[in-house]
């Protein structure tokens, strides 16, 4: 799971990032609010961890400019702002938990995975355009026509069809697929880019695109008429 952590205390910062490692999640440090919406914008989370007392750009700011282009990202407040007005403005921008420090990490981990499992199963079936996936049974449909795909084009379009409008890079793509951060290699992106080749193809009719971004990775979004 890929999880981004705005927090400008560096201390608590750094805690926090080796705990998450321990259990499982990758972890990316935002050190200020303009930071983390340069992560946003360029990479694909499943979680976000967000202080409100960001410097440069604060936290319920750049919760706000997420929630215009991604709704459902799910985005964990933790703060030290504990007021009722505080965690009401929370909430009402857009965080789906709010969580004040000081606090005990075993609730953090507890009050992620359940905003994960909230997310997860709100995404057991995913529509864009005439493309239908149901992850249950691994299977997808363009028009109502069953899609005959091998495994890595199936996580690939699940991959792209769970971050929509958002860049994945061809290092997320090969994690996906071997689950080895490291093997962004020369004959991985290679292999990359060959899915992405027959996707295209698969997907013809589905009202979709797989567009590149040049130097960043591909994003999937409507077609353009």
């Amino acid at each position: 799971m890929n999880l981004l952590l705005a927090e400008d205390d560096a201390i608590l910062a750094d805690a926090l990032c080796e705990q998450m490692r321990a259990i499982g999640f990758t972890v990316e440090h935002a050190p200020n609010g303009a930071v983390a919406q340069y992560l946003l914008a360029k990479q694909a989370f499943d979680v976000v961890v967000l202080d409100l007392g960001l410097p440069m750009v604060g936290g319920l700011e750049v919760l706000r400019q997420l929630r215009q282009t991604d709704e459902s990202l799910p985005v964990l407040i933790l703060t030290a702002l504990d007021s009722l007005e505080d965690r009401v403005a929370g909430l009402n921008a857009g965080a789906d938990d709010y969580l004040t420090k000081p606090f005990d990490f075993p609730e953090l981990e507890a009050r992620l995975r359940a905003l994960l499992r909230r997310s997860r199963a709100l995404k057991a079936s995913t529509e864009l355009g005439q493309l239908s996936m149901q992850r249950e049974t691994r299977s997808a449909q363009v028009r109502g026509e069953m899609l005959e795909l091998s495994p890595r084009e199936f996580d690939l379009l699940d991959l792209l069809l769970t971050h929509q409008g958002r860049v994945i890079t061809k290092e997320q793509i090969n994690q996906a697929w071997s689950g080895d951060r490291g093997a962004d290699t020369l004959a991985a992106n290679n292999a990359v880019e060959v899915y992405i080749h027959r996707l295209r193809r698969k997907l013809e009719g589905a009202q979709v695109a797989i567009r590149t971004v040049r130097g960043l990775g591909y994003l999937l979004e409507l077609e353009r008429t």
